[in-house]
């Protein structure tokens, strides 16, 4: 059999993760030279920094000024947590999941918390739970954009503005790449690891005005953990949202968030980061027209992701191949790819139906997206030959 030629362009950076994702353009550690390393994050100079990285951050997405942000610990995992414990259990609670994430927090809400109130509201991967039927009386718990499965909520508008209850979104393959309402978002998290391409282990913590009377009027009957604790003496610690962390950060890691941030600030803000996850978004779109063997895990283009590009192999000696072999299949294409050094790490979620997932965050050069897509093919008609007999 004949062999397949490879194509001649390839991307200049073949860092497609979703998470830890590709560093910002022209990044190298040279970045870090400024960071705070051996002093005290508590020191003057260590606060100034994590002030600075709060306020740029503020500032780029267009905060209320009434609105905390802080950073914490253990990443946005971190900062839901937080969230979750420290505000459920006054009133009933929707959760919504539609990927693993979002999964994991019903099963934090449901078997941890043990709250007995709660509706859980699921729809497959590639699909949206019925939004219409979310009770606003009650807290609301859901991801943006889910990670694992490439889909997102169109907008902001199923959100009532005079809610009872609490909006607690998880945000983090979304802050900076979609356009979020905050007035309609009570507890918004994310981590500097994926839109930003900052390192792991940092979370952030947005809370409205209307989190915080939560806060200080209502004490969780569970044992509530030292990182979790946000109120003393029935008050919100408010250090906590001007740089004064309950752990120690790593100064590396902040200093590389403020370096992102700069960056942003130099492509037109948030808006131009958004344009450019649109972009890398839009050529995938177009090479998936043209492409009869491939289509979107989200097919309703409303709310596909234009962050984690999740994509179904829909070619028909594939989907008839057993589910171990179609894994199998999807696992060699992106083995392939890895090989030749053009794509890392972009084999579907665990957890997802088999197929593959681009980071299409604004760290990411449309050029490069675009020089990927050819060796996807490439890499699908190899491990065609091998599996379709």
């Amino acid at each position: 059999m004949a062999e397949i030629t490879k194509p001649a362009t390839r991307p200049m950076n073949p860092n497609f993760s979703s998470g830890p994702c590709a560093k910002r353009p022209g990044w190298t550690p040279a970045a870090l030279e400024s960071a705070l390393v051996g002093r005290s994050h508590r020191a003057k100079p260590g606060k100034e920094r994590l002030a600075e990285v709060l306020d740029r951050q503020r500032a780029l997405l267009g905060l209320p000024d009434d609105y905390r942000i802080g950073v914490v610990a253990a990443s946005d995992t971190g900062a839901v947590e937080m969230a979750l414990w420290s505000l459920l259990g006054p009133r009933g609670v929707d959760v919504l999941a539609w990927e693993s994430f979002g999964s994991g927090w019903v099963t934090d809400i449901v078997k941890q918390l043990k709250i007995k109130d709660v509706r859980t509201m699921e729809a497959p991967y590639g699909q949206l739970p019925d939004l219409s039927q979310v009770d606003f009386e009650r807290d609301v718990v859901f991801t943006w954009n889910g990670t694992t499965s490439g889909v997102c909520v169109p907008n902001a508008d199923w959100i009532p503005a005079d809610r009872k209850g609490l909006t607690i979104c998880d945000a983090t393959s979304s802050a900076f790449a979609m356009d979020m309402d905050w007035s309609k978002l009570d507890a918004v998290t994310y981590s500097w690891q994926k839109v930003l391409g900052g390192e792991a282990q940092h979370g952030i913590l947005i809370l409205s005005p209307r989190a915080v009377e939560r806060l200080e009027s209502y004490t969780p009957s569970w044992p509530m953990p030292k990182l979790f604790r946000m109120t003393k003496g029935g008050k919100l610690i408010e250090g906590i949202f001007k740089g004064e962390t309950i752990n120690t950060p790593s100064m590396l890691v902040v200093e590389d968030a403020i370096d992102a941030l700069k960056w942003v600030e130099t492509i037109g803000g948030a808006a131009g980061l958004r344009r450019r996850c649109e972009a890398n978004l839009a050529e995938v779109e177009k090479w998936v027209a043209k492409t009869d063997w491939i289509d979107f895990l989200a097919e309703d283009k409303a709310v596909r992701s234009c962050t984690s590009i999740c994509l179904k192999v829909v070619a028909d000696w594939f989907t008839a191949l057993s589910a171990d072999d179609q894994a199998k299949a999807a696992k060699k294409i992106a083995s392939l790819l890895d090989k030749e050094g053009v794509a890392y790490d972009i084999g579907s979620y665990r957890d997802a139906p088999p197929g593959l997932r681009l980071w299409g965050g604004g760290t990411v050069e449309a050029s490069d997206m675009a020089a990927l897509l050819p060796w996807i093919e490439w890499a699908y008609e190899t491990a065609k030959a091998e599996f379709a007999g």
